[in-house]
C-alpha cells in the first residue's frame, strides 16, 4: 500500500526505499523487484532500471507483462533508442498477453494506471475481471470518490493501521476538499508528529499559513524545512520538487523573502539535473516576473525557447516581459503571431490578458480591453471547474494573476465613490466577482482583500470596505496603502478626526507615507472640510509644485503612481479651497491652468463641472448653465452634467418644469433603466409620486426582473398612500421572483398597517425551506426572524423571546464564519448582533428584569464598543437601579462623543443632583445653555432641577438669555412651554395655563403642554388628592363650582390629546380616569379605580397607576387599602421619570400617618420628599403641622415660613 501510494504521488525515491526494505524481508520477491526498478527508472537511472526489470521478468510470470511494458517505456526514453530491442519487446508483449493470468493482467493495469494511461489500463482490468468474475482491488481503481464515504473508509484504515501515514495524508486531503481547514490542519499536525519531515504535512501547514492566517514569517520559516525535506527525501526527483513548490509561490502574495527561497530551490533542481524540460525555465521566468525582475525573466523565457522552440508558455512569457518593460509595439507584433497558434492549441488566459493590457495601454480601447479581460477571467476560472479545494486548486487559482486582471479593470472604473442612487460600474461588479472566490479560498492574503476594499469603496459600500480594511490591518498593521484608503473612507463619511488618525497611523508605521501624494491630498481635503482653508491651500499648492505633477514627467514615485484623474482632483480641490476662502480670482486662475493642462483628456468634463460651481459662487448662473449645455450625450459624465443642470433649475431658479425637463432629455438621449430611475426619483423629489409611478412602471415593463425598480414601485405606492395596491403589487412581485427583500418590504408595510397576522404569515412563508448553511441565506433568515419578533411584540408577546433566540443562534454562527468568508461584512454583522442584544434588553426592560437587561446591553457593547445609544441606555438603567458609580462611568464615556454630549450632560447633571451637588448640576446645564440659549429641552430640565434644588428664582436669567439670542423666542413653543412650567411651579396656575396654551398646537411640545394643562385644571392649587389633614381648612361650597369648571375644561383638552406610542396611550387612559377621580362621585371613582387596577396588573411596578389607586381608595374612604398601595412606593428607587408621582405618594402616605398620629413615620416620608425637592411647599406645610402638634412651635414656624416662601406666598392657609 505504501509503495502504490508513493508511486501514484510520484515520490519515486520513497518507492525505491520502501521496495528495498521489503526485499530485505522477502528476498527476490518479483513484485518488489519490479517496484524497485520502477522507482529507479523514474529517477533517471535508465540502464540500472533496464537490468532490474529483466531480472524481475525472469523471476515470475505475475510481473512479466508489467516488466515488458516498463522495458518498452525505458528503451523509448533513452537518448539513443535501440529500435530492434523495442520491436523485440513489443512482440514478446503480444505473445505473453495471450496466456497472461489474473495477477499478470492486474500488475500490468496498475503500471499503466500509474503512468497515467487510463484507457490502456482499463483494457487490462476488463480482461482480468472477465477471468476473475470481479475483484475488489480492481473495482477500487474504478471507484468514483465521494468525500464522506471516502472518509469512512480512510478512518477504518487508520483504526486498523494507526501508523499508515498515507491514510492520514488522504484524510487530510478529504477534509480540505470539504473546505474544513481546522480538521485539515489538525490532521497535518498529526502527520508531522509521526514524521516531522513529511512533505505533504509541511506543504499543508505552509499553505494554511499563507492562505488562512496570513502569517508570512511563519510560512517563510516552515518553507526552509519543506525545501530541506524535498531535497533529502527525494533528492533526484526534480519534477516532484517543481510540482510541490508551485502552490507556495502562487499564494505568497509577492513576498520577496519567500519568492527568493523558491527561486533558489527551483534553480538548484534545474541546474543539478540539467533538465531538458522547458517548464523549469518557464517557471523560473515567472518567478522573476513575480519579483519584478523583468529583464532576468526574459532571459529565462528565451532559454526555455532554446530548449523547446514550440513552447507557447515561453513565447507568452517573453511578450509579458515586453509589456511590463513598456515595449508595446514589439509585444503586439509577437501577439499577432501567437494568435494564429492559439487557434490550433486553444486560447490561454495569460495571452488574452496581455492582449487586454495592450488594448488598454496602447490603443486606449475600453470596450475591447474589458471584453478581453472578461474572456481572460473566464478562461482562467474554466481550469478550476470541478476541482475540489486542494493544492492543485490553489495552484491553478493563482491569486496573483487574478489580481493583475482586477487592477486592469480598475483602470476603467470611476475614481470617486459612487453617490447614492448612482449606478454601480459593471467593471466594479466584475472585479468583485473575480475577487470573491480568491478571498473565500485564501482569506489570509492581503492583496486581494485590499483590492476588494477598494472595489467596495468605489461602489459606495463604505462600511463593507472598512470591514475588509480592518481585516487587512489585522494581517499587516504597517500597510501604508491600507491606512490611506481607510482615511479616504473616513473622509467620505465626514469623520475627519478618524481620517486624521488613520493618516497619523500610516506615518507611524511607515514614515515614507509622507512622500505619497495621496497622503497630502487626503490631509488637505480633511483640512478643507473642517474649514482650515489656508492650510489646505498651502498643502495643495505644494503637491502641484512637485515634478511628477507636470505633463510628461514620470508619474511614478516610491511605488505609488499618480493617475491623470488624481492630478485633476488635486487641481479641483485647490480651486474649491480658494473659492471657499474667498480668493475667487486665484481660484479662476487655477481652473484655467487645469483647463490648459487637461484639455483633450476624458477628465476635461470634470473640470467644466467644477468651473460651473465657481461661476455659481460668483452668481453667474447663466454662464454656468451655458457651460453645461455645451456638453453632448456622446461625452463622458453626460449624466452627471444633466443632474447638475437639474439641481441649478430646482435650487436656484426654483423652476420644477425645467428641472424635470433635464431628466426627460436624459431619458431620451440615453435610454436605460438607470436614467428611468433618475426621472422617477426626480418626480418623487418634487412631490409628484403619481408621475413617478408611471415612469417606474414603464421602465419595469422593459426590465421585469430589475429588483431596484420593483422596490421603487412598491415604495411609490406607499408614498401615495395606496396601501392596498402596494400590498397587492408586492404579493404579485413575490410570486414572479422569490426576492427576499420584497418579502421583507411587504412584511414591514403590513407591520406599519398593523396587519400582524398577514405579516406573520408572509415571514413564516419566507422561512419555509430546508436547513441552510450558506451565509447569504442565513443572513436573510436572521432578518426575517427579527421582523417576526417585531410582529410578535405587538401581536403574540409570548413568542417574542423564542424568535429572538432563534435569530441570535443563527447570527452567532454567521459571526464565526464571516471573518474568513466575507471579512467586509464584519462591522455590519457585529452591528446586527448588537441590535439583537439590544432587543433582548428592551424585552427584559418591559418585564422590569433589570439584571437581565443590563447583561444584554453589556453583550451589545461587546460587539459595538462605542455605540452611544447602547451606552446611553445602560447609563439610564444604572440610574434607575441607583448604581450611581456605573452610571457616572458610562456618562463619562458618552461625554467624549460630540453627538451625545448634550444627553450625557443632562444625565450627569441628574447624577450630581442625586449626590446633592446642586451647584455642579446647575453648572453643567448652564454650560449647554451658554452655547445655545434656545435649547429648550435643556431649559425644561434645568427649570426642574432649579425647583428641586430650591433655586427656581434663578430661572429668569435663562429666559432673558433666550430672548437676547432671538427676538422670535417669545413665539417659540419651547420657550412658552418652559415659561408655563416655571409659572406652574411658582404657584401661578393661570399664568401657566396661558403659556402652555401657546405651546399646545406644536408637534414637539403640544402633548406635554396639554398633559400639564389638564393637571392644572384638575388640581389648580396643587393639593394632595385624597389627603384629609388640611381638608377642613378649605371652604367646600366655594370650591365645588370652580372644580366642576376645571373638569369640563380638562375633558375638552383631552379631545386634543393624540398619543403616538403605547406610553402615550397609557398616559391618555390615566388622564381620562383622573377626570373621573376629580368628580369625587362614588360611581365615577369606582369606575376609574377598576381601570387603575387593570393598569397596575398589566405593569406591576407602574408608579402612576399605584398612586392613582391609592388616591381612589382615599376618596372612597378605604384608607387601609390606600395605605397598603402607598407602602409599595415608600421604599421605591427615585427616578426622574416617576419623580412627581413618587413625591405625591410619599405625601399622601404622610397625610395618612398624620391622621393616625404616627408623626415619626410621616416625618420620614416628608424628609424623602424634601431630599429630592427642596421647593416642596406642601412637605414644609405638613412638617409645620407636625411640629405644631408636637408643640415645637419655633420649628413649626420655620417650616411654615419655608412653605410660604416656596408656595410663592400664594397659600393664605399657610
Amino acid at each position: 500500500a505504501y509503495i502504490i501510494y508513493y508511486a501514484q504521488e510520484k515520490y519515486f525515491n520513497h518507492v525505491r526505499q520502501f521496495a528495498n526494505l521489503e526485499l530485505d524481508k522477502y528476498i527476490n520477491d518479483p513484485v518488489f523487484q519490479f517496484f524497485k526498478a520502477y522507482g529507479t527508472l523514474h529517477l533517471g537511472q535508465i540502464q540500472d532500471a533496464i537490468l532490474q526489470l529483466e531480472n524481475a521478468r525472469k523471476c515470475h510470470s505475475d510481473v512479466s507483462l508489467c516488466c515488458l511494458l516498463a522495458l518498452i517505456y525505458a528503451h523509448k526514453i533513452c537518448e539513443n533508442v535501440d529500435r530492434d530491442a523495442v520491436l523485440e519487446l513489443e512482440n514478446k508483449l503480444k505473445e505473453t498477453r495471450k496466456t497472461a493470468g489474473i495477477n499478470a493482467l492486474y500488475y500490468a493495469g496498475m503500471f499503466l494506471w500509474l503512468m497515467g494511461k487510463n484507457d490502456k489500463a482499463n483494457e487490462y482490468i476488463d480482461r482480468m475481471l472477465k477471468l476473475s468474475n470481479g475483484s475488489r482491488e480492481a473495482r477500487y481503481f474504478m471507484m468514483q470518490q465521494n468525500y464522506s464515504g471516502a472518509l469512512e473508509v480512510v478512518n477504518q484504515i487508520i483504526v486498523n493501521f494507526s501508523g499508515f501515514i498515507p491514510a492520514f495524508i488522504l484524510k487530510m486531503r478529504l477534509f480540505l476538499a470539504q473546505q474544513d481547514w481546522e480538521q485539515t490542519l489538525e490532521t497535518a499536525l498529526r502527520i508531522l508528529s509521526k514524521d516531522g519531515t513529511n512533505i505533504d504535512g509541511l506543504q499543508a501547514s505552509i499553505v494554511n499559513e499563507l492562505s488562512r492566517t496570513g502569517n508570512l514569517n511563519a510560512a517563510s520559516f516552515q518553507l526552509r524545512d519543506f525545501i530541506h525535506s524535498l531535497e533529502t527525501k527525494e533528492p533526484q526527483n526534480a519534477d516532484l520538487h517543481l510540482r510541490k513548490i508551485l502552490v507556495v509561490s502562487r499564494l505568497c502574495g509577492k513576498n520577496q523573502q519567500i519568492l527568493q527561497l523558491i527561486y533558489g530551490f527551483i534553480e538548484r533542481s534545474y541546474t543539478k539535473f540539467k533538465s531538458s524540460d522547458a517548464c523549469f525555465a518557464n517557471e523560473l521566468g515567472y518567478q522573476q516576473i513575480l519579483q519584478g525582475k523583468w529583464k532576468d525573466a526574459s532571459v529565462w523565457y528565451r532559454r526555455a525557447m532554446e530548449l523547446d522552440e514550440s513552447s507557447v508558455d515561453a513565447l507568452t512569457g517573453i511578450i509579458w516581459c515586453q509589456v511590463l518593460e513598456g515595449k508595446l509595439d514589439e509585444a503586439e507584433h509577437q501577439l499577432e503571431f501567437l494568435k494564429e497558434v492559439q487557434q490550433s492549441i486553444g486560447k490561454s488566459a495569460v495571452l488574452v490578458y496581455l492582449q487586454a493590457v495592450i488594448a488598454s495601454k496602447k490603443n486606449k480601447n475600453e470596450p475591447v480591453a474589458t471584453a478581453l479581460l472578461n474572456e481572460a477571467a473566464e478562461l482562467h476560472f474554466s481550469a478550476l471547474h470541478g476541482l475540489p479545494l486542494s493544492m492543485e486548486y490553489y495552484e491553478k487559482l493563482n491569486p496573483m494573476f487574478l489580481i493583475e486582471i482586477v487592477k486592469e479593470y480598475l483602470v476603467f472604473c470611476p475614481k470617486q465613490p459612487r453617490s447614492p442612487g448612482q449606478i454601480v460600474s459593471p467593471f466594479l461588479k466584475q472585479a468583485a466577482i473575480i475577487l470573491n472566490p480568491v478571498i473565500k479560498a485564501a482569506p489570509g492574503m492581503l492583496a486581494p482583500l485590499y483590492l476588494m476594499a477598494q472595489v467596495k469603496y468605489l461602489s459606495g459600500e463604505l462600511e463593507n470596505a472598512q470591514g475588509t480594511l480592518q481585516r487587512c490591518l489585522d494581517l499587516d498593521p504597517t500597510s501604508a496603502d491600507v491606512h490611506l484608503l481607510m482615511a479616504q473612507i473616513y473622509l467620505s463619511q465626514g469623520n475627519f478626526r478618524e481620517c486624521s488618525h488613520s493618516l497619523e497611523l500610516g506615518v507611524s508605521h511607515n514614515f515614507q507615507v509622507r512622500d505619497y501624494p495621496l497622503y497630502h491630498f487626503i490631509k488637505a481635503r480633511a483640512l478643507s472640510k473642517v474649514g482650515d482653508y489656508p492650510e489646505a491651500i498651502k498643502i495643495l499648492k505644494m503637491i502641484i509644485s512637485l515634478p511628477y505633477m507636470k505633463k510628461g514627467e514620470s508619474k511614478k514615485i516610491l511605488g505609488t503612481s499618480i493617475s491623470t484623474s488624481e492630478r485633476v482632483s488635486i487641481y479641483l480641490e485647490l480651486a474649491e479651497a480658494l473659492r471657499l476662502n474667498g480668493e475667487l480670482h486665484e481660484a479662476t486662475k487655477i481652473m484655467q491652468d487645469a483647463i490648459n493642462e487637461f484639455s483633450g483628456t476624458p477628465e476635461e468634463i470634470r473640470i467644466t463641472v467644477a468651473n460651473v460651481d465657481l461661476a455659481l459662487s460668483k452668481g453667474e448662473v447663466e454662464i454656468a448653465l451655458s457651460m453645461l449645455r455645451n456638453i453632448t450625450p456622446s461625452q463622458p459624465y453626460y449624466t452627471e452634467v444633466k443632474e447638475k443642470m437639474a439641481q441649478i433649475y430646482l435650487q436656484i431658479r426654483k423652476d420644477k418644469r425645467l428641472y424635470i425637463g433635464c431628466y426627460c432629455e436624459l431619458c431620451e438621449q440615453l435610454p436605460s433603466p438607470h436614467t428611468s430611475l433618475l426621472l422617477g426619483d426626480a418626480y418623487m423629489n418634487i412631490q409628484e409620486p403619481e408621475k413617478a409611478l408611471e415612469v417606474y412602471e414603464a421602465a419595469q415593463r422593459n426590465n421585469p426582473l430589475d429588483a431596484a425598480l420593483v422596490r421603487k414601485i412598491g415604495q411609490a405606492y406607499v408614498k401615495t398612500h395606496q396601501y392596498s395596491k402596494a400590498i397587492n403589487y408586492y404579493e404579485v412581485a413575490l410570486k414572479m421572483s422569490e426576492q427576499d427583500f420584497l418579502c421583507h418590504d411587504l412584511a414591514e408595510l403590513l407591520l406599519k398597517l398593523k396587519k400582524f397576522n398577514k405579516a406573520e404569515s408572509v415571514l413564516n412563508q419566507a422561512m419555509e425551506h430546508d436547513s441552510v448553511n450558506d451565509l447569504l441565506s442565513m443572513m436573510k433568515d436572521v432578518k426575517s426572524l427579527l421582523l417576526l419578533a417585531k410582529v410578535y411584540k405587538n401581536h403574540k408577546k409570548e413568542e417574542t423571546m423564542g424568535t429572538l433566540n432563534k435569530a441570535c443562534d443563527i447570527q452567532l454562527r454567521i459571526l464565526k464564519r464571516v471573518p474568513l468568508e466575507q471579512p467586509e461584512l464584519i462591522p455590519s454583522q457585529k452591528q446586527l448582533t448588537s441590535l439583537i442584544c439590544v432587543q433582548f434588553a428592551e424585552q427584559y426592560l418591559i418585564e422590569k428584569d433589570y439584571v437581565q437587561a443590563v447583561k444584554w446591553y453589556k453583550d451589545a457593547l461587546c460587539y459595538t464598543q462605542t455605540d452611544s445609544k447602547v451606552l446611553l441606555q445602560l447609563a439610564r438603567l444604572y440610574l434607575t437601579q441607583g448604581d450611581i458609580e456605573s452610571c457616572e462611568h458610562h456618562c463619562a464615556l458618552l461625554l467624549q462623543d460630540d453627538n451625545c454630549n448634550e444627553i450625557a450632560t443632562m444625565m450627569m447633571a441628574d447624577l450630581m443632583f442625586r449626590k446633592q451637588k446642586y451647584e455642579q448640576a446647575i453648572n453643567l446645564y448652564q454650560n449647554v445653555l451658554d452655547k445655545a440659549p434656545d435649547n429648550f429641552s435643556v431649559m425644561e430640565r434645568l427649570i426642574d432641577l432649579l425647583r428641586r434644588s430650591g433655586k427656581l428664582d434663578k430661572a429668569t436669567y435663562f429666559f432673558e438669555m433666550a430672548k437676547k439670542k432671538s427676538t422670535r423666542a417669545l413665539l417659540e413653543p419651547g420657550y412658552n412651554y418652559c415659561k408655563g412650567l416655571y409659572c406652574w411651579h411658582m404657584g401661578q396656575p393661570n399664568q401657566a395655563l396661558k403659556y402652555f396654551n401657546k405651546a399646545r398646537k406644536d408637534s414637539d411640545w403640544g402633548q406635554r403642554a396639554i398633559n400639564n394643562m389638564i393637571q392644572i385644571c384638575l388640581n389648580p392649587d396643587n393639593e394632595i388628592i385624597g389627603g384629609e389633614v388640611f381638608e377642613s381648612l378649605n371652604a367646600e361650597d366655594e370650591k365645588r363650582e370652580s372644580e366642576q369648571h376645571g373638569i369640563r375644561t380638562a375633558e375638552k383638552l383631552l379631545q386634543e390629546f393624540y398619543p403616538y406610542s403605547q406610553e402615550g396611550q397609557n398616559q391618555m387612559k390615566m388622564l381620562q380616569n383622573c377626570c373621573l377621580l376629580a368628580t369625587k362621585d362614588k360611581i365615577q371613582v369606582e369606575k376609574a379605580l377598576s381601570v387603575f387596577i387593570e393598569m397596575a396588573q398589566y405593569e406591576r411596578e407602574s408608579v402612576p397607576a399605584i398612586l392613582a389607586m391609592a388616591q381612589a381608595y382615599m376618596i372612597l374612604k378605604q384608607t387601609p387599602k390606600a395605605r397598603t398601595q402607598l407602602k409599595r412606593l415608600a421604599k421605591a428607587n427615585w427616578t426622574l421619570s416617576d419623580a412627581e408621582e413618587l413625591e405625591k405618594s410619599w405625601m399622601l402616605l404622610s397625610d395618612i400617618y398624620c391622621k393616625s398620629g404616627k408623626y415619626d413615620l410621616a416625618t420620614e416620608q416628608l424628609k424623602r420628599c424634601l431630599q429630592y425637592n427642596k421647593s416642596c411647599s406642601k412637605a414644609y406645610e405638613y412638617m409645620g403641622f407636625i411640629m405644631e402638634k408636637e408643640q415645637a412651635y419655633k420649628d413649626a414656624a420655620t417650616n411654615y415660613e419655608f412653605a410660604w416662601k416656596y408656595s410663592n406666598q400664594a397659600n393664605p392657609a399657610v
